[in-house]
């Protein structure tokens, strides 16, 4: 893609994600990605309803009045895009590959934490981290990190999402809040997203094309693996399509299984559905979660 290219196409998503932002998602990323908690603001003359507890006792004997303490939230909040850039990432066959549909839904990510004075940064994975952009605030940044995600060229084809978790845990120390973004085709993923979901709040994101779960009947057709380069010829009108069917069933329900256990809120977003009801029915959920946490 050529810079000029390049340029519009992270202003058009600038432009759409910002005002979904505005839109759909105002204050339900605060709500349920708290800063690390209160830090004193300033003092003011007491206000019947007050907290008795919030009185400052030195001030009030001072000022021979009431006064009660005021709080702001500390945010200092991080939020890591892991972005799985792996050969699979790049199929997609209705509205958009599942490649953009990760693109555009870190960005709306990228601006609602950016709008909450959190600092994003970016790790591009494919079976080991190629691109890493250091955790920054504002929006300069934040385009920075778009561009960054539609301007890439994979060097690997292949998956290993352990290797960027176990990057991302060498490098983030602090607490954070981390989107994993992936179709989630390969394993051995479990165990480093276990550790990473210890050490940070950790929120898969699974992107997903539907023609992935089962094949057309158009009889022989010859299929390439995206990531070993291995050729295949399959009946799409008998036997292989009903063997392609199973094994993609089941490696949904291991997928599913495997999250579940570690009770994490999970992102799905298919590629010809609109990623914005996904996030905003994911903010909902946490946010009654944690209301009844």
């Amino acid at each position: 893609m050529i810079a000029s290219e390049l340029f519009k196409k992270a202003r058009k998503i600038e432009i759409a994600t910002r005002r979904l932002v505005d839109e759909r998602l105002a204050g339900q990323y605060h709500s349920v990605f708290k800063g690390r908690g209160l830090i004193f603001s300033d003092v003011r003359q007491y206000m019947p309803g007050d907290d008795v507890r919030a009185i400052d006792w030195n001030v009030s004997a001072r000022m021979s009045q009431a006064h009660v303490k005021q709080f702001v939230e500390e945010r200092d909040r991080t939020v890591n895009l892991v972005i799985d850039m792996s050969a699979s990432v790049r199929f997609g066959t209705r509205a958009a590959s599942k490649r953009d549909t990760a693109a555009e839904l870190a960005a709306m990510v990228a601006f609602s934490a950016i709008r909450n004075n959190d600092r994003v940064g970016l790790y591009i994975v494919t079976d080991r981290v190629e691109r890493f952009v250091p955790p920054k605030k504002g929006k300069k940044h934040v385009m920075r990190v778009v561009g960054e995600i539609l301007a890439f060229e994979p060097r690997s084809r292949r998956t290993d999402l352990a290797a960027g978790l176990d990057f991302l845990g060498k490098i983030a120390r602090r607490r954070s809040v981390v989107f994993l973004v992936s179709d989630f085709l390969s394993t051995g993923w479990e165990r480093a997203m276990r550790i990473t979901a210890q050490r940070h709040d950790l929120v898969p994101v699974v992107i997903t094309d539907r023609v992935e779960d089962a094949l057309p009947s158009v009889g022989l057709c010859m299929f390439e693996d995206m990531e070993t380069g291995e050729v295949v010829e399959v009946d799409t009108s008998g036997a292989g399509a009903v063997e392609y069917r199973r094994r993609i069933e089941a490696q949904r329900t291991a997928r599913d299984a495997a999250l579940r256990r570690m009770s994490v809120d999970v992102v799905e977003v298919h590629t010809d559905r609109p990623y914005v009801d996904a996030l905003v029915a994911f903010f909902k959920a946490r946010a009654r979660r944690l209301a009844h946490g």
